[in-house]
């Protein structure tokens, strides 16, 4: 990243945090072109200037030590290689019972959660103790559960607004604190990882898959928020997978349909989309996911989930990353498609990923990867290296002291974050908006979320303004009074209502937020994190 960039993060960032600094003596320019020898590369392609790092925070603390690594080393060597293969795949599962069979059977290093798979806080948790004292050693049981759009546990627990939430408040500590407060109910559910924060850059309205994600279009804004978050869910002892390593917010392509394409060159890439990444490698979070990219500056036509120059060069040798790196799903069609279950496994072990996610065919990647050691084709020691990396983090992690909460205690944190994220584009910044009511419309659950936040405020409903909820994917509404964005904002420069508002979220919290707003009891506080043509205004 240029200097000035990487000195404005920096300050911006600690100046946040309250982190302390030391020094580095890091130079150089960034190189237009990957080097010959795709294994290794100097740093200063990517470290630019001399420019402080920050200092180390909770994340840091879920990386193990030399007890661990020493313990991990002792228990692959006494693996078998069928052991070996299964111990680096995490896997995705059908229905609502215990995996613990299949993950027994294959010796899974761990198991990926998904909504088919909860019906109730207390039927997953049940899931997930049975994992724990099933199976005689540690295990990953992971979640996505970022807020907003991408949550897999809901019924039950809190819920959180969408991650560009925190870029429209810009208030690092609440962004920890909601962060901190999700990971304690996740881990009281027996979850220990989980795959957040996104650290992508979005483009704006022409980014189809991270969207709201993001926490916005500016880098420096997304690495200040990540690392927040980051500290936050690892201070809750589980651990934080940042995601979706180079960056999958400017490109064009949704890789669960295909491969996408990053045109940009490096040194574009070292000054957006790597920022938030660098930032989080120079603070030693603890595991990094790789997406399915074609970065075309790098590795032209290879997914960087399978390359060696990506996750090897660029990641760890240039970057200075030593956590644990996992695959984005292999089950996409951006890397499936074209290579399968069994050689898509073992082009990312050859490329040094350590953990391979959710393969479509779990057996077939097991037998694949155990061939490939077989033929010479893969080094057993890569095998060793990443199964060595994969279970010290999780030896680690199960010796440190989790904070857990009741599923649904952390209504707080979520609603403080959406309260300081309001964002009001169009319309009066005070006052009563709705002194008749309101009449809402949207889909049936926002309906009934914004009805019982107005209920309790005294508001009257079916009368006065109309308000519309507009979520994910929704088209605008014809004759609103008041255009709420739940998701993404871009909708509201689509719109000619006289009140257009940005909640990037529709939760509880947020709906009560917003109809503090709406009766004038509370400001919004929030800026637009990302452009939206057709608006006047950032906010108010």
């Amino acid at each position: 990243m240029s200097t000035v960039s990487s000195s404005l993060l920096r300050r911006s960032v600690v100046g946040a945090l309250g982190l302390a600094l030391v020094a580095t003596g890091c130079s150089g320019d960034p190189s237009p072109t990957e080097p010959a020898d795709s294994g290794s590369a100097d740093s200063s392609d990517v470290r630019v200037g001399d420019t402080p790092t920050i200092a180390p925070g909770p994340a840091a603390s879920l990386n193990p030590g030399p007890e661990a690594r020493s313990k991990a080393r002792a228990m692959v060597a006494k693996l078998g290689l069928a052991e070996l293969a299964g111990q680096v795949i995490v896997a995705r599962y059908g229905g609502t019972g215990s995996p613990s069979e299949l993950v027994s059977s294959l010796h899974l290093g761990g198991v990926i959660v998904f909504d088919d798979n909860v019906q109730s806080t207390d039927q997953i948790a049940a899931v997930n103790r049975d994992l724990r004292t099933s199976v005689d050693r540690p295990l990953m049981i992971g979640v996505d559960q970022e807020g907003g759009v991408v949550e897999r546990v809901k019924r039950g627990a809190t819920r959180f607004p969408a991650f560009m939430s925190a870029g429209a408040a810009d208030r690092p500590a609440l962004t920890r604190a909601a962060a901190r407060g999700s990971a304690r109910e996740l881990a009281g559910l027996g979850f220990t990882t989980v795959f957040a924060p996104s650290a992508d850059v979005t483009t704006g309205a022409d980014d189809p898959t991270i969207g709201s994600r993001s926490a916005g279009s500016d880098p420096r804004l997304v690495a200040t928020h990540v690392i927040a978050a980051a500290d936050g869910i690892s201070s809750a002892g589980v651990m934080p997978v940042l995601k979706h390593f180079p960056g999958h917010g400017s490109v064009p392509a949704d890789s669960h349909e295909e491969l996408p394409v990053q045109v940009r060159s490096r040194a574009a890439l070292t000054n957006t989309d790597l920022v938030p990444f660098q930032d989080a490698v120079d603070i030693r979070v603890p595991a990094i996911m790789v997406g399915h990219i074609d970065v075309r500056a790098v590795d032209p036509g290879t997914p960087s989930s399978l390359s060696k120059k990506v996750i090897t060069g660029l990641l760890r040798h240039q970057m200075g990353f030593d956590g644990l790196v996992i695959t984005d799903a292999l089950d996409m069609a951006a890397v499936q498609e074209e290579y399968g279950a069994a050689k898509a496994a073992v082009r990312s072990l050859q490329a040094g990923a350590d953990v391979l996610l959710m393969p479509a065919d779990v057996r077939a990647a097991r037998d694949g990867i155990v061939a490939a050691v077989k033929s010479g084709e893969l080094k057993r020691s890569r095998l060793e290296e990443a199964a060595t990396r994969a279970l010290a983090h999780l030896i680690h992690q199960a010796a440190q002291r989790s904070q857990p909460a009741d599923a649904g205690s952390q209504a707080k944190s979520s609603q403080a974050l959406s309260a300081a994220a309001v964002t009001v584009v169009a319309g009066p910044c005070s006052g009563n908006l709705v002194p008749e009511g309101i009449h809402v419309t949207g889909s049936p659950d926002r309906v009934t979320r914004l009805q019982s936040a107005a209920r309790a405020a005294g508001v009257p409903l079916g009368r006065g303004k109309r308000v519309a909820l507009v979520g994910f994917g929704a088209d605008v509404p014809a004759g609103a009074d008041i255009v709420v964005a739940t998701d993404s904002p871009y909708v509201l420069g689509r719109s000619s209502a006289p009140v257009r508002i940005a909640t990037y979220g529709d939760t509880p919290g947020a709906m009560k937020a917003l109809v503090g707003v709406l009766t004038g009891k509370a400001t919004a506080p929030g800026k637009l994190p990302v452009a939206v043509s057709g608006v006047a205004r950032t906010g108010c």
